[in-house]
């Protein structure tokens, strides 16, 4: 009912001031270019990200400030916690002070174990690992938002392990911070660079998540290339929104015999027969 500052579409919130990004640093294991497609995923929303990293009490002092220097130079301070052990708590509780926060982040990585800490009364359901699969099984199904004792509120949403990407290739760039650091030093020769073979590219080099970026300009393509092959407006499939915000295309009724008429021109044909029989008895 009232103007949006601010609206995703998966998962379905409004309002929302920031994402914390919730992985684990061990079971499962923490994938880089999983974790990145999260990242890309997050800042397409524009908002603020947090990138939070869960029991920490699971891997080595060295293992985590591998990630942490590793992390920093993807432009994402981390903030370590752990459940368990109850550590990082504080520092995370204030920063949700206040705001609105959208928790995110794969299957399995202890989000429902957080939320249950910070609003004891939610007791949310919490899932194991799968052995095999090495990931977490889904246990939020559907988006919740809970108040903090602290003030603000938190919004619980289902666990993905494969963010869809679907941003124009032209902005994708712009989600890597690495790329907004080397573009604010200097430009490219182009304005429409994509950052592959381009001469005079100031982005193309050897950071780390280059080849991610590379890997995901493809798939954007890719999609951008299905959408003009189903056309305008006008082409004979239209895009639906099903429930919890997920959108899929559907085809259209290419014919007027498939609709069911309107009760008014039921009526009309109704009248136009009974003045027809009127006069047939007439003659």
């Amino acid at each position: 009912m009232l103007p949006r500052r601010s609206e995703l579409d998966r998962p379905p919130v409004a309002n929302a001031d920031q994402i914390l990004l919730v992985f684990a640093l061990a079971e499962p294991t923490l994938d880089p270019h999983q974790l990145s497609r999260f990242l890309v995923k997050a800042e397409s929303t524009e908002l603020h990200v947090c990138l939070c990293l869960s029991k920490s009490d699971l891997v080595t002092t060295n293992e985590q400030q591998h990630w942490r220097s590793r992390l920093e130079a993807w432009g994402y301070p981390p903030l370590l916690i752990s459940v368990y052990k109850l550590l990082g708590l504080p520092e995370l509780s204030a920063y949700l002070n206040q705001q609105i926060t959208v928790v995110s982040g794969p299957s399995g990585v202890g989000k429902s174990s957080l939320i249950n800490h910070l609003v004891p009364e939610a007791n949310l359901r919490v899932g194991e690992v799968s052995g095999k699969l090495a990931r977490g099984r889904h246990t939020t199904r559907h988006v919740e938002l809970f108040e903090l004792s602290s003030g603000g509120l938190l919004a619980d949403t289902p666990g993905f392990n494969q963010p869809e990407l679907n941003c124009p290739p032209e902005e994708l760039a712009h989600h890597f911070p690495e790329v907004r650091q080397h573009l604010a030093i200097a430009s490219c020769q182009f304005s429409d660079c994509l950052h592959r073979n381009e001469p005079g590219c100031v982005v193309r080099g050897e950071w780390e998540r280059y080849q991610y970026y590379l890997d995901m300009l493809e798939e954007a393509i890719a999609h951008q290339q299905t959408l003009e092959k189903l056309g305008d407006a006008e082409s004979n499939v239209k895009l639906k929104t099903r429930r919890q915000g997920r959108q899929e295309y559907e085809p259209k009724l290419e014919t007027k015999k498939y609709r069911r008429p309107s009760r008014r021109v039921q009526q009309q044909v109704l009248q136009a027969l009974q003045e027809e029989a009127l006069l047939d008895s007439d003659d």
